[in-house]
């Protein structure tokens, strides 16, 4: 197994299991757990695989992808209710998710040699994408759109920092492997400590 099919089970395994325990907050049942993980774990790397003309999609190619989303959905179904809070076992799952799935992304764009800002949105769109979907279908509002929670912009952080280091260190993982570590301590300051951006607050117009 190379390093980008490595991240992209990595992602895959633990976005499916935060799809998973956003079903178990909406009380679904086991078909929707897997459902809700399934369109979790896979809806970025489908999207940016769509994207990129990249044919066949990576599940497709090897639906092991979706088996390893499914078991890790069924096992959560029967393991969630051990968790003293499954939403805060939420956010730092999804936190570690986005930072691998952003290496997945931005790997995949660099293996097909493509320009670096290709680059940095396709780590976003992997990163970001199942998510937003898994938050829309169950009817949450999304992560990414939260009042200035460093989440899209983590992953902006972590995507450009691959491109930059990918110019003076091409053909290694420490690229990936930085511009991962990179979203990940943004996102986790950002749940830990608070760390956000400016958010915009209207003020009425002077009379």
């Amino acid at each position: 197994m190379n390093l980008i099919s490595f991240l992209d089970y990595a992602s895959v395994i633990v976005f499916a299991i935060t799809g998973a325990l956003v079903a178990s907050r909406a009380q679904l049942d086991l078909v929707g757990f897997v459902f809700i993980a399934c369109l979790t774990a896979v809806g970025g790397g489908t999207i940016r695989d769509l994207l990129l003309d990249r044919n066949p999609i990576f599940w497709i190619a090897e639906p092991t992808y979706l088996g390893t989303a499914a078991t890790a959905a069924m096992i959560t179904f029967f393991t969630a209710h051990l968790l003293e809070s499954r939403m805060r076992a939420l956010i730092w799952l999804d936190s570690f998710a986005l930072a691998v799935a952003v290496a997945a992304g931005a790997g995949v764009a660099i293996n097909l040699e493509q320009a670096p800002v290709i680059v940095v949105l396709m780590g976003i769109v992997t990163s970001c994408m199942g998510g937003l979907m898994r938050d829309v279908v169950v009817g949450d509002v999304p992560v990414v759109l939260k009042q200035g929670e460093l989440y899209v912009t983590a992953a902006f952080a972590g995507a450009t920092t691959t491109v930059m280091l990918n110019s003076y260190l091409p053909d290694v993982p420490y690229p990936l492997i930085i511009g991962a570590a990179v979203t990940w301590v943004l996102r986790a300051g950002s749940i830990q400590f608070g760390w956000n951006l400016p958010v915009y607050k209207s003020t009425p117009p002077k009379s």
